[in-house]
This record gives C-alpha cells, structure tokens and sequence, in this order.
C-alpha cells in the first residue's frame, strides 16, 4: 500500500476504474452518462451522489431527484399496490384470476389448472414473452394470450420459475377488473399518493415539474433510447391503436394491461425510490399490514438446481414481484450477489434502454441503495463478484465505504 492512501481510498480508486471501463464505450467523453445513486436507513435518506448528464441535447446534469424510466423495478412497485388491495380485502392472492378479469386465463397445454395473482406475481404461472409484451392500445390481452409463445407447455402453473415480463400486464387487468380502476391511477392512488412521492406509469399522473426533469435515456452508442420529452409529456402514454391514433377513452379496463407499461414503465426519482425501498425493509409503518408485507418478501419460489431458469445465476429467489439475493443454502451455481458481502437482501434490479437499476435493502440492517446508470452497453462486462454487470457492482460498491 502507498504512504498516505488508505485501504477506502484504494478501494474507491478500484471502483472507479471499474465502471469507467464498463461505460468507455458508452458515449463520448464531453457528454457522460447520467448515473445517480441514494443510501437509505429507517426511512431517511443517508447521502445521494449524481453525475453526468440528464438531457446532452441543454447540458442539464442529473440530480438525485430527477425522475427516469427505471425499468423492472416497477414490477416491485406494482405488487406493493397488489398488497395494498390484499390488505383492502379486494384480491385475494390464491383465487382464480378468472374471478377478476372477467374472462378465463389458461395456459392451453394444463386447461385444468387455475392461475393465481401469487403465482403470476412470482414468475411460476407459466407465461412467457415469446409473444412479446408491448400490446397496442386496441389490442385485447385474451387474444395476446392465444399466440404461440405467450405459454410455457412443459410446466404446470405454479412450480418452475421463468421470469416473464407479460406476467405483469395480466396483473394490471387484474387490478382494474377487481377494482373498475385505471391501472395507472390506481397505482397514483394506492401507492405514489400515500407515499408523497411525484411518480407514475408512462407520464401520465406525474406534475408537470417531474415531467420538466426527465432523464433522457440514452444508448451506448449515444442515440436517444428514450424519454427526449423537453418538458412536454408524450404525445401517446402508450403504444398507439394499430391505426396510429391514440384516444386513451377506448382504453378497456381488465382487456389490455400493458399500455401503461407495468412491467418497467415506471419513472420515479431515485429520493422516490428510496422511499419504496424504505417500505420495503419495514422502515414505514402502516404502509402495508406485517403480514402482508411478510408475504411479499418471503421466498416464493427458490432454485432447487432444476425447478427454474436462473437466466446464468441472476434469479435464485423470488418473491412477489421481489428479487431476494444470496438466500443462505442456495446452488453454487446462483451468482445473485453483487454486494459480494453474502448478506441476504431483498429489491429489484432492472435493465431496459441502455439504463441499469438497482433498489436492495437489508432487511435486518434497514440500509438500502436505489440508483441508476445509463447508457450501459448490452454486451456490458459482467462484474467481479456476480452476473450482474460491473457497471451495477461499481454503483453499489461505491456506497459501502459509508455503510461500515
């Protein structure tokens, strides 16, 4: 070691190196991605750290509260609003959710087998995205359900795990029909209202100051990806009906679920995310009941060496719409820690436009990060410690000096 350079200064030295060389490739150096990041404990934030740009185009830098499409960490946010009308008596978790929509859901190879919010809301109901997920306006989800692609027809319902994002707009028609809600108010209502925080679903319930802040999403090749809004929201918050118009009236509650984008559509500020995570490890109270709140960060489903796709050691334990990292007695071939310190947390990570993102608490400890980095490359080196990219290793190791 050199004179006057502690191991901390060592290490952050490392960690830098690290994520500049996962980004070298990213954008030009004049115009350097944005990548923010927030420490939480108890429910109160602990430090925030932004750099780069939000928007190349005004040189306007990131900040910690600037909203950004966070990609699969919204399948989080949808199931604390699952929770929210389990605690209301209005889902219940193992009914039929043919109940809700109003019309029957089956995997055609296992007619027979009835398909719960529990399993849709953990990856075990047997749906697939070879049908892909981004339906149209006027598209109706029943008939989506019917393409080759959309089922797994090897497994029954409800035991082997393959993360799909089409679960997540079943369960959107599945809280409209139980509600006659829209899915993007109702997440407004039941979740981003009672938590005072300025987010939403494809821009639709954000302010217009939150709309003014968006993270432009950029790929590593520099080109816009995404959310280049201006301050203006987008013309259409979803995909257009087929004949390229975009009247959200004709939208049918329970017969859609994808326009608004559960699956990864939410933006939200990493100080907002911070607050999820907050509920998450029990730091706010009253939010969800203990039991419910139990429920959705139990392991659901956890790899046995056979009973699911771990997608290379990146899915070893699941909850409801909760990814559950380095669950003690897991397979040697799981490689879901990128904290490399084996302590059980629980979060979501999230991948969409050159964006990586992560938001993970220590339920015992109460300490968590939610941050953000963008213009990652697809082929982006893994890190050290995980199947998680380095530049995701880099954000959160970053953090830790701070934490011990």
């Amino acid at each position: 070691m050199r004179p006057g350079r502690s191991r901390a200064t060592l290490r952050l030295m490392q960690i830098a190196a690290i994520l500049a060389a996962s980004l070298a490739v990213a954008v030009p150096s004049q115009s350097p991605p944005a990548q923010v990041s927030v420490t939480f404990a108890d429910g109160r934030i602990v430090s925030r750290k932004a750099t780069g740009e939000a928007d190349r185009t005004t040189g306007r830098h990131a900040r910690a509260d600037d909203p950004v499409r966070i990609a699969s960490i919204s399948k989080l946010a949808v199931a604390l609003g699952v929770m929210r009308l389990v605690d209301q008596d209005r889902l219940d978790l193992d009914r039929d959710v043919s109940a809700y929509l109003g019309w029957p859901l089956r995997n055609p190879a296992f007619p027979g087998a009835p398909i719960s919010l529990r399993q849709l809301m953990s990856h075990t109901a047997g749906v697939r995205d070879g049908a892909d997920y981004a339906l149209a306006l006027d598209d109706d989800l029943a008939t989506w359900l019917a393409k080759p692609g959309a089922w797994d027809d090897a497994h029954p319902p409800g035991g082997y795990f393959s993360y799909a994002n089409l679960d997540l707009p079943i369960v959107a028609a599945v809280m409209e029909g139980a509600t006659g809600e829209r899915f993007d108010r109702l997440m407004a209502r039941l979740v981003f209202t009672p938590l005072g925080i300025d987010a939403c679903f494809n821009w639709t319930t954000c302010s217009d100051r939150a709309v003014a802040k968006a993270v432009t999403l950029y790929q590593s090749t520099g080109a816009v990806a995404r959310d280049d809004l201006h301050g203006k929201r987008p013309a259409c918050p979803g995909t257009p009906a087929r004949d390229g118009s975009c009247d959200v009236s004709t939208y049918r509650l329970a017969r859609n679920g994808a326009f608004f984008s559960p699956q990864g559509g939410m933006r939200i500020a990493m100080t907002d995310l911070a607050r999820l995570g907050a509920v998450l490890g029990g730091g706010l109270p009253g939010f969800l009941s203990p039991a419910s709140l139990a429920t959705m960060t139990a392991p659901q489903w956890r790899f046995d060496g056979s009973n699911g796709d771990t997608e290379q050691g990146f899915f070893c334990s699941y909850g409801l719409g909760v990814m559950i990292l380095a669950l003690p007695g897991r397979p040697a071939t799981c490689r879901d820690d990128p904290f490399g310190d084996g302590r059980r947390r629980i979060g979501h990570a999230g991948e969409a436009y050159g964006l990586r993102s992560g938001l993970w608490v220590d339920p015992t400890t109460r300490k968590g990060i939610a941050f953000f980095v963008t213009a990652v490359p697809d082929n982006a080196p893994k890190g050290m410690r995980s199947v998680f990219t380095a530049a995701e290793e880099a954000m959160i190791a970053a953090q830790l000096p701070r934490e011990q």
